[in-house]
């Protein structure tokens, strides 16, 4: 299936779905793909269906248009829905229930950079388990330009991202970074040059959806598990999904098309 419209889902969300893979666009060009209200209110919505969706193995999120990821919030919404006490409170819990999802996929997800990557931008791709940027690709966290503050729950995926001196840095100066210095710091995991961007993602994409959707969420789990401190790590969740993998069909499959010489046909069961 490829592009698709949800109900109720606004239209600045671009949805596809294609060769296993389910893709994300921000699409609010006309201001660099700032996020707006909407948009962070419906990506929920578009996890929960990818998640439901067994044929999508691996999600990738970029901006429409190639120009920009996401210039950070939309800011000529603010007044609308920033203005009071109340609806700084509904506006965050939409931004932090968008962070905490995407975070917390169980889908391997990947952030496809070009332009801007700036402010909630960064944030976003934060939260997925790659980036990959074109040479082009600016990064900035401007918040201490604006007297802004970031809560701990904000924050803390960055250092563990970046470490502390680094995001220390970023924060402080609030200057743009190019490409290659996100790269130095541990921000992105590839800097390609333009051309070779999408060939690029497409081929990891492929890669990542024919191999075994249980081993990778076994992954996924254990890796965001061995972040927190030991007494808050959950045991027996790491020992679960481990065991899922060796109680699967897909084990069985792995170690039969090893034998018979032919690439393996996982269901992710």
């Amino acid at each position: 299936m490829d592009g698709f419209t949800m109900d109720g889902v606004t239209e600045q969300l671009v949805i596809e779905k294609k060769d296993g893979v389910g893709y994300i666009r921000f699409d609010n060009q006309a201001k660099r793909n700032a996020m707006t209200y909407e948009m962070w209110h419906d990506l929920p919505a578009v996890l929960d269906d990818f998640d439901a969706d067994d044929n999508v193995r691996v999600v990738v999120v970029s901006g429409q248009g190639g120009k920009a990821f996401c210039a950070g919030a939309d800011i000529s919404q603010f007044e609308k829905n920033r203005s009071t006490e109340e609806g700084v409170k509904i506006y965050n819990a939409a931004t932090e229930e968008a962070s905490h999802r995407l975070r917390t996929f169980p889908k391997p997800t990947i952030a496809k950079i070009e332009g801007p990557c700036v402010g909630g931008g960064v944030g976003i791709a934060t939260c997925c388990d790659m980036r990959i940027a074109e040479e082009g690709a600016i990064f900035a966290i401007p918040a201490a330009k604006l007297g802004l503050g970031y809560r701990v729950d904000g924050l803390k995926p960055f250092v563990d991202l970046v470490g502390p001196s680094y995001a220390k840095e970023i924060f402080y100066t609030a200057r743009p970074f190019t490409a290659q210095e996100a790269k130095e710091m541990g921000m992105v995991n590839r800097v390609l040059p333009r051309p070779m961007l999408n060939p690029y993602i497409d081929d990891y994409t492929r890669r990542i959806a024919e191999n075994a959707p249980l081993t990778i969420k076994a992954v996924k789990v254990i890796v965001a598990e061995s972040l927190k401190d030991d007494a808050s790590r959950d045991m027996d969740l790491c020992a679960q999904v481990v065991k899922d993998c060796f109680d699967s069909a897909d084990y069985k499959e792995g170690r039969t098309a090893f034998m018979e010489k032919r690439k393996p046909q996982f269901k992710g069961k």
